[in-house]
């Protein structure tokens, strides 16, 4: 065993020591965050190891969620504790903590998969050391230690506020890498050891659970590489315009939640049947066919029918309907309703889950962000917007009665937490209070939403967290309560055909008064930046303008701009992006495109993929050489537009527009 590497770092107190073993617990329980060849391990068992005065060292088995995971570390301690003792440096008296951890690699694109590792680390708080030991199992079944990868993470104090983090291990000689489980001596020495450097001194707390904290994630894994090789040819049969593989994989992770979830639950309350489900705004359907397929009674609903419909069959039931809040839209007889970014169901998804039946729970995935009655207006300005969001969705499940449990999803996406509904926090008896509850919040959600609207003048981004004190419960006379059964009259559900909002439905005459008043701006502001040029536009320099924020550029426009460009996705970046011909937006900062600047051949750079086509040359008339005061700084030869109408020449191909149906 010799010293790998070292790193030093600083902290005073008591606050590096605690940060370091928040960076041996990262380590332990999410290790694919800094070895991606894993998917993951799994904490078996942990006890507390007791040192006595003969040299004995005997285990203490604390609390277990897995009682076979707490025999196996006791008979484990009790067949190779002998090996130990070379290792365990603690004195008598002195309290150690062994961990019995299974490490899960990630599946191989061919080839048989990675066998799981299982590993026991003895952890020394006093002495700031932790010892990784691989076992392997001999021929009689039985785990002994694997002394060829033993390797030790060590904390030192140096002086004052200064630490080493170091890592020993063997020579090279005696360490086996597979590239998997066990990375080379170097990856140990560089990458692991500046990753504990770092998380021992990060301070940040994360604002979201772990992932996929409340499932087994052995039994995980192993699912999700079943049902991915079961549906993986719906990639080649994607019909639809959207990503085949984001939206595939995404929905063969969220349906392994589910079903581990599920499976979790009948073996919690001694169920034969498996939970029947309905998917609210189930869009795709792919998540519905899965379910089904797997043997989960379910349907799905949506307001909108889609092409891939046609190709799961008749065993996925799925209906084209909309699905507003009311007494109509209840489901007494379903186990589950599903949210999957449902958009405007979401909040109210908690809410039609309590008013089916006492037993009824849900699992949604907030993506979007609604309220009730419409979209939701932020107020907490302290808080990110999904963190404060999501909080909004667990107060809606609290108010209906449920114990709201939080999760982060494997998926693909930046909106991955899923809230879980699955048990009350009352008594069956008090249904009907709970319900007046509800009823009551909603109201109030509407009232604040009232008073929030006759404050904001469209642009005001100030924390609203007072708004609701002084709201009155009484709704406006056009939104109480009707005896029709709709719990919200003046809801909206989604429009039957999708709307295009990215800005390129936008009048044109619009998009181009914005397009010239923000290059104006630009080129207005002071000081000016000008580039020599010896080949374009009629002078000697060419005017690039300055850069501004985007908030900056904001507030330059006027507030009926602005308001028509909040309603569309993405807002104002989202046309100056469209409009990448005369701008480029980086870090949230407006520039005047340079052409002279564009290296086609850089790969880093999104604009490469933008790059105008041989067939595309010269169909669309440059705009700097109409509205720039200098024209443009590219030759008529050299430039990719026309440089007046006698250079526009017909397309040779038809563009194609995107109508989703």
């Amino acid at each position: 065993m010799g010293l790998l590497g070292t790193a030093v770092v600083r902290g005073g107190g008591a606050v590096l020591p605690r940060g370091f073993w928040v960076a041996v617990r990262v380590w332990l329980e999410k290790p694919q965050v800094a070895n991606r060849r894993l998917c993951g391990a799994v904490i078996e068992a942990e006890g507390a190891v007791l040192l006595r005065e003969d040299g004995d060292a005997s285990l203490h088995l604390g609390s277990c969620e897995e009682p076979l995971g707490a025999a196996e570390l006791g008979r484990l301690w009790r067949e190779v504790c002998g090996d130990l003792l070379p290792f365990l440096t603690a004195g008598p008296g002195r309290e150690l903590r062994a961990v019995l951890r299974a490490l899960l690699p990630r599946a191989r694109s061919a080839g048989p998969p990675a066998p799981t590792v299982k590993e026991l680390v003895v952890q020394d708080v006093c002495k700031g050391t932790v010892t990784f030991l691989p076992l392997e199992e001999n021929s009689e079944g039985k785990y002994q230690i694997k002394k060829c990868n033993i390797y030790q993470i060590q904390l030192t104090h140096i002086k004052d506020e200064e630490w080493s983090v170091s890592i020993i291990a063997p020579s090279s000689e005696d360490w086996f890498s597979d590239g998997i489980t066990y990375p080379k001596l170097s990856w140990l020495g560089d990458v692991l050891l500046s990753k504990l450097a770092k998380w021992s001194v990060e301070q940040k707390c994360s604002e979201f659970r772990s992932t996929l904290s409340l499932i087994p994630i052995a039994k995980y894994s192993k699912i999700y590489q079943d049902l991915k090789e079961k549906y993986k040819e719906m990639v080649k049969v994607w019909p639809e315009v959207t990503d085949p593989e984001k939206f595939v994989y995404e929905d063969v992770a969220i349906a392994t939640y589910l079903l581990v979830l599920w499976e979790e639950e009948r073996k919690e309350k001694g169920l034969a049947k498996k939970q029947s489900f309905v998917d609210l705004g189930c869009g795709n359907g792919l998540l519905v066919h899965i379910l089904s397929n797997e043997g989960h009674v379910g349907r799905g609903i949506d307001v909108r029918r889609r092409k891939i419909w046609d190709i799961y069959g008749p065993e996925t039931h799925l209906e084209e309907s909309s699905i507003v809040p009311g007494d109509s839209h209840v489901f007494p007889d379903t186990d589950w309703l599903i949210g999957n970014h449902s958009d405007e169901l979401t909040p109210w998804i908690p809410v039609i889950a309590a008013r089916s039946s006492y037993s009824c729970r849900y699992f949604v995935l907030p993506c979007c962000f609604f309220d009730f009655h419409g979209k939701y207006s932020r107020r907490q300005s302290k808080k990110t917007q999904y963190r404060e969001y999501l909080d909004f969705v667990v107060e809606v499940g609290c108010v209906c009665g449920f114990h709201v449990e939080e999760d982060c999803l494997r998926i693909p996406s930046t909106k991955r937490v899923c809230l879980i509904g699955k048990n009350r926090t009352y008594p069956p008896t008090e249904r009907s209070l709970i319900d007046g509850q509800i009823t009551q919040f909603i109201r109030n959600r509407q009232s604040c939403a009232v008073v929030a609207h006759d404050r904001e003048d469209g642009f005001n981004h100030n924390n609203h967290s007072d708004v609701c004190k002084g709201a009155s419960s009484e709704l406006p006379e056009n939104v109480t309560e009707t005896a029709s059964g709709i719990w919200m009259p003046g809801f909206q559900p989604r429009e039957k055909a999708e709307q295009t909002r990215n800005c390129a439905a936008l009048p044109r005459d619009f998009v181009d008064g914005v397009v010239l008043n923000v290059a104006n701006l630009l080129l207005n502001a002071v000081p000016t930046k000008s580039c020599s040029t010896t080949h374009g536009g009629n002078k000697n320099t060419w005017n690039q303008g300055e850069s501004l924020s985007l908030k900056e550029v904001a507030e330059h426009l006027n507030k009926e701009t602005l308001k028509r460009l909040k309603s569309e996705y993405g807002g104002l970046q989202t046309l100056l992006k469209n409009n990448h011909q005369v701008f480029e937006v980086l870090d949230g900062r407006v520039h005047i495109r340079d052409w002279r600047k564009e290296k086609p051949s850089r790969k880093t750079k999104p604009e490469v993929k933008r790059c105008l086509s041989a067939e595309a040359f010269k169909t669309r008339l440059c705009w700097f050489f109409i509205h720039h005061p200098d024209g443009c700084s590219l030759p008529s030869e050299s430039c990719p537009y026309a440089h007046g109408t006698e250079e526009l020449r017909q397309s040779d191909t038809i563009k194609k527009k995107k109508h989703i149906r």
